[in-house]
């Protein structure tokens, strides 16, 4: 079977068919490894522990267009790699942060995606058999999507600070 570059993270997954997400812009393939990560995480506590890097280091590879929803769910998923890989917000309050960004009417303008392809994706994570290396290998990638986008670090940043929402989430 042949494969194909996936639009949003780079990296190469069969290429099959099969339904994708509506805004954030994937191949089927890599769609099908990205729904493989979180049955797995959805079926172990243990593994679970990792599913807000999961779901932020996916969110911010798979951009997908300019819109309302991209926008937000870019910005947002950065802000929560920015709290927890720089600020050491609990990965276990990192949902309930996104949240109330969310909630408290903030608009979004599209932040232009990393040029190159992502060096750790999904596809690496796909793997990991055992808790460790899955632990290991999801923070990898969370760690690998926030420095890929270094160039909106600081409006990130800026955000962070300016928004009163996370106070009581990093105390």
């Amino acid at each position: 079977m042949s494969s194909i570059p996936c639009p949003g993270c780079g990296a190469h997954f069969p290429d099959v068919e099969g339904p994708v997400h509506r805004y954030m812009e994937s191949s089927p393939g890599c769609w099908a490894a990205y729904g493989e990560v979180l049955e797995r995480e959805y079926g172990a506590p243990a593994f679970f522990a990792a599913h807000p890097f999961t779901v932020d280091a996916y969110a911010v590879q798979h951009p997908g267009r300019p819109s309302k929803q991209a926008n937000q769910s870019v910005t947002v998923h950065l802000m929560s790699l920015c709290l927890t890989l720089e600020h050491g917000l609990r990965l276990d309050r990192a949902p309930r942060a996104i949240q109330a960004i969310v909630e408290s009417g903030q608009t979004f303008e599209w932040l232009t995606p990393p040029a190159d392809p992502f060096p750790v994706t999904v596809a690496d994570v796909r793997g990991a058999r055992d808790l460790e290396t899955h632990k290991v290998r999801v923070r990898e990638w969370a760690e690998s999507a926030w420095q890929a986008w270094s160039r909106h670090h600081e409006t990130i940043r800026a955000r962070v600070a300016e928004s009163k929402v996370f106070d009581h989430f990093l105390s």
